[in-house]
């Protein structure tokens, strides 16, 4: 099933997966709830944090859709999402023992994939829209903790070591296993480790110098026009396609796009 890849919008919210939306992994530090082991209302301060740093950052986050038929009563089904933030703006980055994020980075927090239906290459082609956006926004390098196949060892938190438990803190139904990144797969698509660990290291993608990844982004942009066009009735000639094939060219041609933001992401 072909997807087509957009900006999370905050009113958008409900697009998200149900585990996404009640997700607080990222978002909430489990040291402001005192004894509470979960949150009368995920949901609201899931979308509370977006609305947060959609206002003092910009978009945070990219949603895949399915493309349907336009015939269909129904809205698309979610194939996939991926969010990043400012490393400041994320309360659970500084419980990691490999923080702090790297001053001049984005943090790369949270992606999913919904099971069935997604294209097999939907996870690089999330990534690689996230790199498309942040590098035409001037950001310099994206990072991330990963998880290490050692951490399913991580089973009773009050055995671990001390520099990981307040990492094992989880709300409601979030767990390492679920919430935090596997950390082959960032390696496999490009990131390198800077600060190695055990059980969670933190990787990181330069995005100014590229790593490859400039192909991956016009390979997925390409995929992404394709898309478009097949939706496009003959002789549309939409005006969005026609945008993105513009897009496309100046990439190829080695023309980079002005920056688009006007606040600084070095809020760690």
């Amino acid at each position: 099933m072909s997807a087509r890849i957009t900006p999370l919008r905050l009113e958008g919210f409900e697009q998200l997966p149900k585990h996404a939306r009640r997700c607080v992994f990222w978002e909430v530090d489990p040291a402001t709830l005192g004894d509470q082991d979960q949150l009368a209302d995920p949901e609201f301060e899931k979308e509370a944090w977006l609305s947060m740093v959609m206002l003092e950052w910009g978009s945070c986050g990219q949603v895949a859709t399915a493309i349907s038929d336009e015939q269909s009563l129904t809205d698309p089904p979610t194939l996939g999402y991926v969010l990043y933030a400012p490393p400041g703006a994320v309360p659970r980055a500084h419980r990691f023992p490999t923080a702090p994020v790297s001053a001049d980075a984005v943090l790369l927090t949270s992606m999913g994939v919904e099971p069935g239906h997604a294209p097999d290459d939907l996870p690089h082609d999330l990534l690689a829209r996230v790199i498309d956006e942040l590098m035409r926004r001037g950001v310099r390098a994206l990072e991330a903790f990963g998880r290490t196949p050692a951490a399913s060892e991580l089973v009773d938190p009050t055995l671990a070591d001390p520099d990981v438990r307040p990492v094992l803190e989880s709300l409601g139904d979030c767990s390492v296993d679920r919430c935090i990144i596997d950390a082959e797969f960032l390696k496999d698509v490009g990131f390198v480790v800077v600060a190695p660990h055990s059980y969670f290291p933190r990787l990181r993608l330069e995005l100014d110098k590229g790593l490859g990844w400039k192909a991956e982004v016009e390979a997925a942009l390409e995929r992404l026009l394709s898309n478009a066009q097949l939706q496009e009735p003959v002789g549309a000639g939409s005006s969005n396609v026609l945008k993105a094939g513009n897009a496309l060219q100046s990439k190829q041609n080695g023309y980079v796009p002005p920056s688009r933001v006007v606040r600084s992401t070095d809020n760690s």
